[in-house]
């Protein structure tokens, strides 16, 4: 179930998980949005919600590793550093899943 900004809504998706504002359901489960459902939730200022179907990564895995390698390569020897790219590495692995 992808998390999505409001910008990529499209009528037809299905939300995978209520709208909420506070404790109060603004949309249910399992509602199919349609233009006006979508142009309501735009206008309460939320930013994303949960939808319905199989997470898509955007970057290949082996991609997204090569990046976290180069995004390290300057502070290989500092041993905080190396704890930080571990737990990226395992979180991109998670990711992938």
């Amino acid at each position: 179930m992808p998390r999505i900004t409001v910008d990529k809504l499209e009528p037809g998706m299905k939300l995978a998980r209520p709208v909420m504002r506070g404790s109060m359901v603004l949309l249910g489960e399992g509602t199919e949005l349609n233009d006006n459902w979508i142009q309501k939730i735009k206008s309460m200022e939320i930013e994303s919600v949960y939808i319905d179907g199989p997470s898509q990564m955007s970057v290949p895995k082996d991609e997204m590793m090569a990046q976290l390698e180069d995004r390290f390569k300057n502070v290989a020897d500092e041993p905080y550093m190396d704890v930080i790219k571990k737990l990226v590495r395992k979180h991109i692995e998670d990711l992938y899943e």
